[in-house]
């Protein structure tokens, strides 16, 4: 008796994981038995190589996890950030794991996970700058990546844009002194002044609160709900936290994720 009931226990939640199978919406893939994943591969520490040349960062990371627990062999495609959006419309990968800022003008033409990260705008600029908050950064020169939350911010505080298509680029010519600030996230900052060496500090103040969500097509509602149930898992058995606290010290995961689908 003891034995049938062990094997009645065990067959519910077999039961429940097949109809689950069962019932979820077949994913449309650009390569079956791949999830083809847009990222820049140039913005540390969500995306970077390791000395030997491997992709490496927070998106890498959990976006492999991802793919891992959808089982689905994890493709990169290395694009930069004015074109991500280009490209996932023409099909050309599946998700784009770049760090993207969830707004409501984007979700007008994309469609995202839930957040999968918590972050916010911050201020870098050199030691010793007379800048010491966003309120110093009128009629400054200021950089940013082009198209992106942080140089809309940039004008908005009175400040003379410089676009870039790299973060690198911008971080350099601040330390060139070619800009007086870049505004950039307040993740890659922190990574920036804490491991790269640079003379650049942070302002204490945030331009921006935001989370960060993987873009996916309009139509791709399956692969949507199917990433969300990935990362939710992943975040309740702390495999989340283990892939990302070796890079920040922390788990940046936010507290009250942003579901972006109908609960």
């Amino acid at each position: 008796m003891k034995f049938a009931g062990l094997v009645r226990s065990l067959a519910v939640p077999f039961l429940a994981l097949a109809v689950h199978l069962a019932s979820a919406e077949p994913l449309d893939l650009v390569q079956s038995g791949k999830l083809t994943v847009a990222t820049q591969g140039t913005f540390p520490p969500f995306s970077m190589r390791t000395p030997d040349g491997q992709l490496d960062g927070l998106e890498i990371r959990v976006m492999r996890e991802v793919a891992r627990r959808l089982h689905l062999e994890y493709t990169p495609v290395l694009t930069q950030w004015d074109a991500l959006l280009i490209g996932l419309q023409a099909k050309k990968y599946d998700i784009i794991s770049a760090s993207m800022d969830i707004t409501p003008e984007r979700q007008k033409s994309i469609l995202f996970s839930d957040g999968w990260l918590e972050s916010g705008g911050r201020v870098v600029t050199l030691k010793g700058s007379p800048i010491h908050s966003a309120a110093d950064l009128k009629d400054k020169t200021v950089g940013a990546l082009v198209s992106s939350t942080f140089a809309k911010l940039a004008i908005e505080h009175g400040a003379k844009l410089k676009s870039y298509r790299l973060e690198t680029d911008a971080i350099q010519d601040l330390v060139n002194g070619t800009v007086d600030a870049v505004i950039t996230d307040s993740i890659s900052g922190a990574y920036v002044a804490e491991h790269l060496g640079l003379p650049v500090v942070m302002t204490t103040d945030y331009v921006s609160h935001v989370q960060k969500g993987f873009a996916m097509r309009k139509d791709e509602r399956p692969l949507a709900d199917a990433v969300d149930r990935a990362l939710a898992d992943m975040v309740a058995d702390g495999t989340y936290a283990k892939l990302t606290k070796g890079l920040l010290g922390y788990d940046p995961s936010p507290k009250d994720p942003i579901r972006t689908l109908p609960q």
